[in-house]
């Protein structure tokens, strides 16, 4: 008999009667999946050969409205099949979370239901952890003797390539965005309460914060799904970049915040430009100049509201904004102090009043920075700085995935 939202396992007590604690948890995300699982499980069975009276298969299913529920039923007579279905979240990266919670092996392994991922290649990724140094095992596209279909497509390749690139200073893994890996149950458990994703790139998440710096790739060929659809879509790719924001963060803290918060900068100073130029053929050059700046001024912080500091997103803005200005002008006399003194004080300067301009920029942007960090967006919840913090969240932003 198969069960369901529970944590113990279905096992046939005819074939399995002297079967022990499984050593190894295969976990299978699903959504509408049912007619790619009677060909993946016995595939994984298969190739696992004596490994399989150790194994245990989780699949985690988004309440998918197709015939999951019996196929996985079917599945349990034969094989270590246990089926957690969900009926309240919804997403790739949190239901491999719920079947890595759940998971009762000192191994765990992550593979999509769509046939993507050769199950003939998880013996090698369970066999690379068998190195004490190694923490993360990949199986690969990217390295010597991996690849995808031949029609894959060169736009979906690019998308695959430039998304590897964001994540390259995360991680020197050539293949991070895989959804084919294997990890420990302890480097998991560790790094449990740190874990808040978004999207579908949950290898990605762990890598950060499960600290693994010692990663190994088994060369894989991928293959495009056999049956059913792809759910990568639009959204999936925003959510990857608010992924890699918040992973960013995590990893470079304040600086991260900084190269936010200096991009932001940099587009206002564009639309202080274009407005003013826009402004001068209608008024004074002086209000000209002094709306142009105040509308500069309101879009850096509604971005900085919305995206460097969007942990205070929710908080009461006309109060902010008051603040958010304050601190410009604060920032506004600290780069003219710094400038003015240093051209009339140090020669090197004196005779090179763009350096010291230059100077006063930096000191002042600097400044404006702290304040709008530490008061203007202060963050309420200030522990969110420490890797040690619980972070997890429930991904209700989340839709179903399962394509990496």
């Amino acid at each position: 008999m198969l069960h369901q939202d529970t944590q113990q396992p279905s096992v046939d007590p005819q074939q399995r009667a002297s079967a022990v604690t499984p050593e190894i948890s295969v976990i299978i995300p699903t959504y509408c999946e049912a007619d790619n699982l009677p060909l993946l499980v016995p595939q994984i069975d298969r190739a696992l050969g004596e490994l399989s009276s150790k194994v245990e298969i989780i699949v985690v299913d988004d309440n998918s409205p197709d015939e999951t529920v019996m196929v996985c039923e079917r599945l349990a007579s034969d094989f270590p099949v246990r089926l957690h279905v969900r009926k309240k979240e919804r997403g790739l990266s949190s239901a491999v979370i719920a079947g890595m919670r759940l998971a009762k092996g000192k191994l765990l392994l992550v593979m999509d239901a769509d046939l993507s991922h050769p199950p003939e290649k998880i013996p090698e990724l369970v066999a690379a952890l068998n190195d004490p140094n190694i923490q993360f095992v990949i199986g690969s596209r990217y390295v010597t003797g991996g690849g995808t279909d031949e029609d894959w497509g060169f736009l979906r390749y690019l998308n695959s390539k430039i998304a590897t690139w964001l994540a390259r200073p995360l991680t020197s893994a050539k293949d991070p965005m895989a959804g084919f890996f294997a990890i420990r149950k302890l480097t998991f458990d560790q790094a449990l309460q740190q874990l808040n994703p978004v999207g579908y790139k949950i290898g990605l998440e762990l890598i950060v914060k499960g600290n693994c710096r010692n990663i190994a790739e088994v060369p894989i060929q991928f293959h495009d799904r056999m049956h059913g659809e792809s759910k990568l879509s639009f959204r999936e790719q925003i959510n990857y970049v608010r992924h890699l924001k918040r992973l960013y963060e995590y990893r470079f803290r304040n600086w991260a915040y900084l190269a936010q918060f200096l991009s932001v900068g940099a587009t206002g100073m564009v639309v202080d430009l274009l407005t003013y130029a826009a402004l001068l053929l209608y008024l004074p050059t002086g209000w000209a100049r002094a709306l142009a700046i105040w509308v500069a001024m309101s879009w850096n912080f509604l971005l900085n509201r919305k995206l460097t500091f969007s942990y205070a997103s929710k908080d009461a803005v006309l109060r902010r904004y008051f603040s958010f200005c304050g601190s410009c002008a604060v920032g506004a006399v600290i780069n003219w102090i710094v400038s003015v003194s240093l051209a009339s004080i140090f020669p090197a300067t004196t005779a090179h009043k763009l350096l010291a301009a230059s100077i006063g920029i930096i000191a002042g942007t600097g400044f404006n920075f702290v304040l709008c960090r530490y008061v203007v967006f202060q963050d309420k919840n200030p522990s969110r700085d420490s890797p040690e913090h619980a972070v997890r969240a429930s991904e209700k932003d989340e839709s179903p995935a399962d394509d990496g």
